[in-house]
């Protein structure tokens, strides 16, 4: 006489720290070069990844999604291996050894009327067992920003680690802090585990 198999869900297991292998496994040419140099909208998004301790992190990796100029959230293919004009929406940067980065991107459009436009930004690092989630949230729109239903559901000081600085030459600064005074905030989906 066979027993029958249990019909019970096997618990998640707990995922594995990220890296240090991604550094010489995942960047590829190119990845943080969303559209050329010299395009008529180019703009550079960058910043540092910092401990807790605000030292900087030398082994980061970025992932970067984000909607074109227009607000159009690009479904081309092409993403690793850049023609030099389609716009995928998609890129990847390591940080160098001071814990900078930096992506040639457009500015995003709001996907929807009156919404804020963000760059999602995902975050591999080592000692971290799995990817971190944050937005990037351009700093313009006043109004959009006030209105936005993440934004506002965060506390005040909490907000601003979400939106980024535009500086004097037109780049967005953005850094992350990955825990203490400051920390940016990392965002859950459903079905993710931590």
């Amino acid at each position: 006489m066979s027993e029958t198999p249990s019909r019970t869900p096997l618990p998640a297991t707990p995922g594995q720290t990220v890296g240090p292998f991604f550094g010489y496994a995942l960047p590829f040419e190119g990845g943080e070069q969303l559209v050329p140099f010299g395009h008529p909208q180019a703009v550079r998004l960058h910043g540092d990844v910092l401990d807790g301790h605000g030292a900087p992190v030398p082994d980061a990796l970025l992932e970067i999604w984000q909607a074109d100029g227009n607000g159009e959230v690009p479904s081309a293919p092409g993403s690793l291996r850049r023609d030099g004009w389609t716009f995928t929406g998609f890129g990847r940067a390591a940080v160098d050894h001071a814990g900078h980065y930096t992506f040639t991107t457009v500015d995003p459009g709001p996907t929807e009327p009156g919404r804020a436009p963000f760059i999602a930004l995902t975050l591999f690092g080592r000692g971290i067992t799995n990817r971190l989630f944050t937005r990037v949230y351009l700093p313009e729109d006043a109004e959009a920003l006030a209105g936005d239903p993440l934004l506002a559901s965060l506390p005040e000081e909490r907000r601003r680690t979400l939106i980024a600085q535009r500086e004097a030459d037109g780049s967005l600064r953005f850094d992350l802090r990955l825990q203490g005074e400051g920390e940016t905030v990392f965002l859950t989906y459903p079905r993710h585990e931590r």
